[in-house]
């Protein structure tokens, strides 16, 4: 096992890989709770899909230990999943059946992808400028959600949107766990995210907010099954043949695409995994993480992703692919605490996506704000993103502009040839959408 890792190479050993292993699951275990709850807003069984993202964890994270041999963890993705639920299911009215079709085939398309090469081809065409905005975009799109379901921010015929009543016992749960979230991880603390959540959840407990368990059944349980989602991404493929469906399948690539590239680069370069500024065993880690994308899917779920939450791993010594064995095997675990659920509400979560929110908006910062070429097409797919309610939508505006201010610029020769087919098939879906 030992050579298997390369421990002596790495410099590391079991009791370390351990740790960071265990540092890594608890720093994205807020996973468990907030895929189930954005996901069943579109009608899908909550208990089931807390197994289902469990599960695609351990898959998922798995593969990348044991093939890849990187101390990266997989898990449904935040962002992804919002689209899934707010934008595809609730607003292009695509049911959920057809949605995760869309994600099998996202995932089979960049495993294809993966193993001909051409995923790091198309990945170099795309500005690392439009890359951070659309990251930034994304964490603005999931602070916005975690906002409303704290109830902070509400409908407001006037204004669109206007600040709630602070004064309810349940947003002012909520504001009470973004602050204590917010303590927790500027203090330093690796899973200042999970842990603001079980405080959260403690004070509704205490001030009567959420039901506190009466027995052990109210915290153990036997996994529930997953007959409601399993295969249904497979059964359902003859549904994907439409344009919207090709927008979503597109979006559901592209944000896979650069959300784990720029995962793996970070962790890997965190861990002096880089190699002449390159990753190595680069094709293996992608498939790994498209694999888990497909397992997912037919499991029933959206995209399974990298974690950058890896690098909490990292800082705690993980060097490894042991240290991704050792984050499946507690996901593997918490299988058995689905009861935690009723525990866990929208008001406990809220936190943990206003947090998760900050943190990819500090992509806004690698953003060249002084060059208006670049700064037009970046903030139009930012601010679209909530504005709009769509992260495909965000994507798509700023993509559109990119082309028009190069050449507004005199710089025509710079957009690839990629950029030049991506904007076309987005103006095509706006005309079509209309």
């Amino acid at each position: 096992m030992k050579k298997y890792f390369q421990f002596e190479e790495l410099g590391t050993n079991y009791r370390t890989e351990f740790i960071a292993g265990l540092t890594t699951f608890l720093a994205m275990a807020y996973i468990l709770f907030t895929n189930p709850n954005i996901l069943s807003t579109t009608g899908m069984d909550k208990e089931a899909l807390y197994t289902v993202t469990a599960l695609a964890a351990v898959i998922g994270t798995l593969v990348m230990g044991l093939v890849a041999k990187y101390p990266v963890a997989l898990a449904p993705g935040m962002g992804l999943n919002a689209f899934f639920a707010f934008t595809v299911v609730q607003q292009y009215g695509i049911e959920w059946q057809t949605a995760l079709a869309g994600v099998l085939v996202s995932g089979l398309v960049l495993t294809i992808l993966t193993l001909t090469g051409i995923r790091e081809m198309v990945i170099n065409a795309i500005p690392d400028n439009l890359k951070y905005a659309v990251g930034a975009g994304i964490g603005l799109f999931i602070a916005f959600l975690g906002f409303i379901n704290a109830g902070i921010i509400v409908n407001d015929d006037s204004t669109l949107v206007a600040l709630g009543d602070v004064t309810k016992p349940e947003t002012l749960l909520a504001i009470f766990g973004v602050v204590v979230t917010v303590i927790l991880v500027v203090k330093g603390f690796k899973a200042g995210v999970f842990y603001g959540m079980v405080i959260t959840a403690i004070a509704g407990m205490i001030f009567g907010l959420i039901q506190v368990p009466t027995s052990l059944s109210g915290i153990i349980s036997m996994p529930k099954g997953i007959e409601s989602t399993f295969g249904v991404a497979i059964t359902h493929l003859p549904d994907i043949f439409s344009v919207k469906m090709l927008l979503v399948i597109l979006t559901f690539m592209f944000v896979d695409f650069f959300d784990t590239a720029g995962t793996l680069m970070a962790v890997a370069s965190q861990a002096g995994l880089l190699k002449d500024g390159k990753l190595p065993r680069a094709g293996r880690a992608l498939a790994s993480d498209s694999s888990g994308t497909v397992f997912g899917a037919i499991l029933g779920t959206s995209s399974t992703t990298s974690y950058v939450e890896s690098s909490a791993g990292v800082a705690a010594g993980g060097r490894s692919g042991f240290t991704a064995v050792v984050t499946a095997g507690f996901f593997l675990l918490a299988l058995f605490f689905s009861p935690l659920l009723n525990i866990v509400t929208v008001q406990v979560t809220a936190p943990a996506l206003i947090m998760v929110g900050i943190m990819m908006a500090a992509q806004l910062k690698s953003i060249e704000w002084d060059r208006m070429e670049i700064a037009v097409p970046a903030f139009m797919t930012v601010i679209m993103m909530p504005l709009t309610y769509s992260i495909a939508t965000g994507i798509a505006i700023g993509f559109l502009f990119y082309p028009v201010t190069m050449i507004i610029k005199r710089k025509i020769k710079e957009i690839h040839p990629i950029m030049w087919f991506l904007s076309v098939a987005f103006l095509l879906y706006f005309i079509f959408l209309s």
